[in-house]
């Protein structure tokens, strides 16, 4: 089987993560209105995302063990229905609860998808490949997202929520229809490249077994760090810049597309030079001084903009080499298990980043807050580089 990015196994992985994304990216502004316009008021509309990406989380720390029992077609499949199919049914109600039922189970079908889809990059394509690969990965999350995480509230406008609801269900229905074709290697043809690290050692079948080591630290702190900085951005730029409702939105559209860009660059550099985790501390770098552009902008609102577009740069950079260090780290017996922790970093950060950050800002303000990110991503910068030599 070819495993190279032109692999039609591989193509059908980005079709299918695009559609899954897809309908995620649409609900994420929707379903908060829903509930806020059913009268559940502001605390309830924020909580809908919460419950989300709380059990996005959970579900991700299972994820591995279900790899090496179903395999990585079968969750990617259970996922994607169970983010779709219930979506739907928040048609029939704008109350808190049921909404909120929805959503774990949306969430649940989120965190399978997610460690899942990410896996499977890395045993579709060659090693010598994955950073050019985890970009095209990263292009089919990011795409959707840039075109459709501003479009969801337009989109009611239109079609009214109904209409919304079955599009974001159908989309990673039809990513699971798509993922059925996806064939990679068996799971038995799977060798360490890397035996000078550790032997696999036998079950009593005399099937491999995942030797016992720890993930290095520096990929999935450079993530937290990012992720956190860049939720902060996305959830408070529009409170922070109140009189510029013109510049929000593309501050919000530059800090996607900048990860777009980081995301490109650091998956050819990565495998031209055969280094994954060297760009983690340029990376943290370039967001630390992105989000010191945004403190800044309730001085000139100009400088939201350069500075999200500065955090997105760095976040797609690390993203990208984050992910391939943890598969190179890990070896094809864990990557389940170094798929989920880069997810975990990633969705727990956007979340500390909206309600950490979230907590500085209400007693001492945003500038106070987007100061304190951009310390710590000055301050891990020097430790990431340390870990990554």
């Amino acid at each position: 089987m070819s495993r190279s990015l032109s692999a039609p196994s591989f193509l059908l992985l980005l079709g299918a993560t695009a559609l899954g994304f897809g309908g995620y990216a649409l609900m994420l502004p929707v379903v908060p209105l829903w509930v806020a316009r059913g009268g559940s008021g502001a605390f309830g509309a924020g909580l809908t995302t919460g419950v989300l990406m709380a059990v996005t989380v959970g579900t991700q720390l299972l994820v591995p063990a279900m790899l090496r029992r179903i395999g990585h077609r079968a969750v990617l499949v259970g996922g994607s229905l169970l983010l779709g199919l219930p979506t739907p049914l928040l048609a029939l109600s704008a109350e808190l609860a049921p909404v909120l039922a929805i959503s774990a189970v949306r969430g649940i079908g989120f965190g399978m998808a997610t460690v899942a889809g990410s896996a499977l990059v890395a045993e579709l394509v060659e090693p010598s490949a994955h950073g050019r690969a985890s970009a095209r990965y990263g292009y089919a999350i990011g795409v959707p997202q840039l075109a459709l995480l501003p479009a969801g509230v337009a989109v009611v406008d239109l079609t009214g929520f109904t209409g919304v609801f079955l599009a974001a269900g159908i989309a990673p229905v039809a990513g699971a229809l798509v993922v059925a074709f996806v064939r990679g290697p068996r799971r038995g043809r799977l060798t360490d490249p890397a035996p000078a690290r550790h032997t696999a050692a036998r079950d009593p079948g005399g099937h491999p077994r995942a030797p016992r080591h720890r993930l290095p630290a520096a990929p999935v702190l450079a993530m937290l760090a990012c992720s956190t900085a860049q939720g902060g951005v996305i959830t408070f730029a529009p409170l922070a810049v109140p009189g510029a409702s013109a510049v929000v939105p593309v501050a919000l559209f530059a800090t996607a597309f900048g990860a777009l860009l980081g995301r490109g660059f650091a998956g050819a550099r990565t495998d031209r030079s055969g280094r994954p985790g060297a760009l983690l501390p340029v990376g943290t770098l370039i967001a630390g001084t992105g989000m010191l552009g945004v403190l800044a902008a309730p001085l000139a609102p100009a400088l939201l903009v350069a500075g999200a577009i500065a955090v997105g740069i760095g976040f797609g950079i690390v993203q990208n080499d984050s992910l391939v260090a943890l598969f190179t780290a890990a070896g094809p017996l864990h990557y389940g298990q170094a798929s989920a922790a880069w997810n975990i970093a990633y969705d727990a950060g956007t979340g500390l980043g909206a309600t950490g950050l979230g907590a500085i800002a209400e007693p001492f303000g945003f500038v106070a807050a987007f100061g304190v990110a951009a310390v710590v991503l000055l301050g891990v910068t020097p430790l990431v580089r340390r870990r990554a030599g």
